[in-house]
């Protein structure tokens, strides 16, 4: 049966989603995985090295290599391909599609390559740049460090390309399943790589995710019909890959900005005493588990479907579409950010207190990450704000808030890092992820009728009443715990954090259903329609129901 179950036809020809919740569910499961091997990942690299200089360098080696990624791939080339792509399939050009999705693979790929190529040549002067903080050992080991990682680029804008087109068809799973092997392949690095060679292992542990990353998508891309050709003459005039680059213009401009917010943190940290940088990383990736579960999950779910109402201009759905998604993610991320909250010692205990990761390492992370938790409403709707916009065809309006924000965040940083230190870098990024929210959804208001204002207040306001309760709830029950266990030990802060956050669901839950909260009764629909489902295909595919 288990073989069966994990019979590689299956996943390749796994159904699309059809709708965005549907889509959204398996983006979170498998999200959810993703989210927790990053836990997991943390934890081996705060137990093994501590927040200290090794992974002060390791975070700094990150962002030359990711600017390319992020810059080509992740936001501008997906912000434009996939809406492109989508609309060729929509209108039944499939094979145009593939020639464009073909194209685009070639000239992207050789430009990561330009690029990876001229920035490991340079990369003693930009790091310079970057960590201007960094002792002269430190800032070798960074140099170091980033010309290995200069390789994930490359792989990753492959990915990039198949998972564009998986999420255009709506194949969700083996998309959704990438994250987890990067993150495999970076925790086999931690515990394999860096036992031979040394702290440099973790560079390697990069590339070996990368790479993985990429090799689970591609026979899902080539199942729907990919063939890779090796020819440039054909696309560089191609309307529609023009079409694309132009998009592509105005929003790598925005990821520029979204990240020279990165650059700017790491440029300040660096400055800072040692493991300020791995501080910040570490506060940044807990508080990204619900934003990635839940708002990348959703935004990822719901562009596809928006791509295809704008091209056959529907506005009314599409602005249905967007309400019911905005307050989707809300309904799961605001009662998350009260959580966080109230046990955010307990998480950053539970999570990384273990090793060489002192008492010390462990307060300036759950105070970081205390000021994460006030914007991540914020943060989680942002990627939905932004691919509204990006499905329909503007990626300038994005890209001029961007900015604004991100004069705003330079600023706020320049004004507490004097007196806050590391904790005023998560303040100054707070600030700016509610100011750019609520820039953006101003902005996309003005481009309709009704966008769905009336539900989304309502729905907010529900949400927000249940949360408060739910607090309340963790709160009494978080001291309630304490008095039978021993806090000194790892079992019981678990237990304090388990037990509290169960009872703050209960509670929100138990809310939610007497206010029968539309997007409560939505997802209660979705589960059970889903593991019903599941149920079914699992017995089908074991044989166990006849007819298949």
């Amino acid at each position: 049966m288990i073989k069966k179950l994990l019979n590689t036809n299956l996943l390749l020809n796994a159904e699309p989603s059809h709708s965005v919740l549907s889509a959204a569910f398996i983006i979170t499961i498998a999200g959810l995985a993703s989210r927790i091997l990053g836990l997991v990942r943390d934890r081996f690299l705060a137990s093994t090295f501590g927040a200290g200089d090794t992974l002060d360098v390791y975070y700094a080696a990150f962002r030359i290599p990711d600017l390319i990624y992020n810059f080509l791939i992740l936001g501008a080339l997906s912000a434009a391909f996939i809406p492109v792509f989508t609309g060729l399939i929509s209108y039944k050009k499939e094979k145009k599609a593939w020639d464009i999705a073909n194209g685009v693979m070639n000239l992207t790929i050789t430009l990561v390559i330009i690029l990876s190529f001229i920035f490991c040549i340079f990369a003693p002067y930009l790091m310079k740049l970057i960590t201007p903080g960094f002792s002269p050992e430190k800032m070798n080991q960074v140099v170091f460090f980033t010309r290995i990682m200069f390789l994930s680029p490359i792989f990753l804008g492959i990915s990039g390309i198949f998972g564009g087109i998986l999420t255009s068809f709506k194949r969700f799973l083996i998309y959704s399943l990438a994250p987890i092997l990067y993150n495999l392949g970076i925790i086999f690095g931690v515990i394999f790589f860096v036992k031979f060679w040394g702290p440099i292992g973790l560079a390697w542990g990069v590339v070996l995710g990368a790479f993985l990353h990429m090799l689970v998508q591609y026979p899902a891309a080539k199942n729907l019909g990919f063939r890779h050709k090796l020819t440039f003459r054909k696309y560089l005039f191609d309307k529609d890959i023009l079409h694309i680059f132009k998009l592509m213009i105005p929003r790598m401009m925005g990821i520029a900005v979204s990240q020279a917010n990165l650059l700017v943190i790491t440029i300040f940290a660096s400055t800072l005493i040692a493991g300020s940088l791995s501080i910040f990383s570490f506060a940044q990736n807990l508080q990204s588990v619900p934003l990635g579960i839940f708002g990348v999950s959703f935004s990822i779910a719901a562009f596809p479907t928006l791509s295809a109402l704008f091209a056959t201009n529907d506005n009314k759905k599409f602005a249905k579409t967007f309400s019911e998604t905005f307050c989707q993610i809300m309904f799961f991320v605001i009662p998350l950010s009260i959580f966080i909250l109230l046990l955010r010692a307990q998480i950053v205990r539970v999570t990384l207190g273990a090793g060489k990761f002192d008492w010390e390492d462990t307060i300036l992370t759950y105070e970081c990450l205390k000021y994460f938790a006030l914007s991540l409403f914020a943060q989680s709707v942002i990627p939905l704000l932004t691919r509204s916009f990006y499905a329909m065809h503007n990626t300038k309006t994005p890209f001029y808030i961007a900015i604004f924000s991100e004069l705003v965040n330079i600023a706020a940083v320049l004004l507490l890092i004097g007196r806050f230190e590391i904790r005023g870098l998560a303040m100054a990024f707070s600030i700016t992820s509610l100011l750019q929210m609520f820039l953006l959804f101003i902005a996309l208001r003005s481009k309709f009728d009704d966008l769905g204002d009336e539900k989304i207040m309502k729905s907010i306001g529900q949400i927000a009443i249940a949360a408060i309760f739910s607090g309340i709830g963790v709160q009494a029950s978080k001291y309630f715990v304490a008095s039978f266990v021993n806090m000194e030990t790892f079992l019981g802060v678990f237990s304090q954090l388990a037990l509290s956050g169960i009872i703050g669901i209960l509670f929100f839950l138990a809310i939610c259903n007497f206010l029968q909260l539309e997007e409560y009764l939505s997802f209660k629909k979705s589960l059970t329609r889903r593991i019903f489902k599941d149920e079914r295909s699992v017995t089908e595919n074991t044989g166990e129901v006849s007819g298949v």
